[in-house]
């Protein structure tokens, strides 16, 4: 079979030199285009092979190359994923000398590899093949959102690939498109992308911020802003202790949508101030990601270390001095450890107070009494209000009946 499609090629490529049109040459390669397609068994994939070696062949004319080309590659997209993935690789091997002139081409043929490889989950396979277009630097002029879009999915599939290094690289180049793209979908796509390489890269704060503007977005369907919504709250625990911290668990602790997730209890207690116990995250750390954890270099993991810090940052609330034994009591951690992180959060300005090593005592600066009642006073009055809020939705003539009352 692959002979007799051989001799049929060089015969069509006899008849081109001679001065047959591009039409009937270009409809001869069609034919025996579609004749290979209907070939089954294990002569397929060397039949092929010949067409591509006969197609980009200098002496074919480039313009009915391209053009058959293009329909091979829509050709590829039917056959079984593992017979085009050896029939791709064999076609952009042997283009590779001619790619500035099969461009376009090239890009669909990457794009459908890249699918195959995903469908395998070889997240990382399947993004080299992405990286080999040549978007900035080829001839072909690609539009914005074309590239933005291959950008993201190329960081998608690093992500997936747990490499949030080459992710961010290219997050970096898509964040250079997304202000010049009108597309809104792509927008959030690379929003969502962005949020989770800075997850990935442990920058929690900036990706709980990321997150819970995506929990408001109405294109985005109602599961995934609520997933985006469970991922700020995860992240905002996560996150290193300190004032941008408060400010994040504010804004999530007064979103109602927040007391329909599972960790909602955590998040109560971060914002109250309140000790947390390690018995108290068991439902907590079960939503946590591979990446999430992670063993710090003191030998903790990510959400030790953050509940450490929370709950160091109460206890200056609760307390004016206390002894190191007392502090990694209270900690449930070792006494040099809980001295190292209070030192720590006091030069990065995280904590107000300063550390006695000769009486090993840490003294938390003076606390203003009227701010953490206003505080407390707040978060009451905020608690109140949903109990009436919900009163007057489940029960409205009783709501009714008081206000006449009153």
């Amino acid at each position: 079979m692959a002979a007799s499609i051989r001799n049929q090629l060089s015969q069509l490529a006899g008849l081109s030199h001679s001065g047959g049109s591009h039409k009937d040459v270009t409809e001869k390669y069609k034919s025996i285009l579609e004749t290979i397609m209907k070939t089954g068994g294990t002569e397929l994939i060397p039949s092929l092979q010949v067409f591509v070696e006969a197609l980009i062949n200098e002496n074919v004319s480039l313009v009915i190359s391209r053009q058959i080309l293009t329909e091979f590659t829509t050709q590829l997209t039917k056959l079984p994923d593992n017979i085009a993935k050896q029939v791709s690789h064999f076609t952009l091997e042997k283009i590779h000398s001619r790619v500035i002139s099969f461009e376009e081409q090239v890009a669909a043929i990457r794009q459908h590899l890249a699918d195959i490889y995903e469908h395998e989950q070889s997240w990382k396979e399947a993004a080299g093949v992405l990286v080999g277009i040549p978007l900035e630097t080829g001839q072909k002029q690609y539009t914005t959102d074309y590239k933005l879009q291959t950008y993201l999915k190329i960081a998608r599939l690093y992500l997936e690939d747990d490499d949030p290094v080459l992710a961010e690289a290219f997050i970096n180049r898509a964040s250079i498109l997304q202000a010049d793209s009108q597309n809104e979908e792509l927008q959030i796509h690379y929003k969502a992308c962005y949020a989770r390489v800075l997850d990935y890269r442990r920058k929690f704060i900036e990706a709980a911020q990321r997150y819970n503007e995506l929990s408001y977005k109405a294109i985005v369907a109602d599961e995934e802003r609520m997933t985006a919504l469970k991922n700020a709250l995860i992240c905002s625990v996560l996150a290193s202790a300190g004032q941008q911290r408060s400010r994040m668990l504010a804004t999530l602790f007064k979103d109602e949508r927040c007391q329909q997730l599972p960790a909602f209890n955590i998040l109560e207690k971060m914002y109250l101030d309140r000790i947390i116990r390690g018995s108290d995250l068991q439902e907590f750390e079960s939503l946590l990601q591979a990446h999430q954890k992670a063993i710090t270099s003191d030998g903790s993991t990510i959400l030790d270390r953050a509940i450490i810090e929370h709950n160091l940052l109460s206890a200056s609330k609760l307390y004016n001095n206390i002894s190191f034994s007392e502090l990694g009591s209270l900690l449930e951690i070792k006494p040099a450890k809980a001295e190292k992180i209070a030192s720590q959060m006091i030069t990065e300005g995280r904590m107000n107070g300063y550390i006695d090593q000769i009486d090993s005592i840490v003294h938390f600066e003076a606390r203003e009494t009227l701010p953490t009642w206003d505080k407390q006073i707040q978060s009451l009055c905020f608690q109140v209000n949903n109990i009436i809020e919900k009163i007057s939705t489940t029960a409205p003539e009783w709501t009714n009946k008081t206000m006449e009352m009153n």
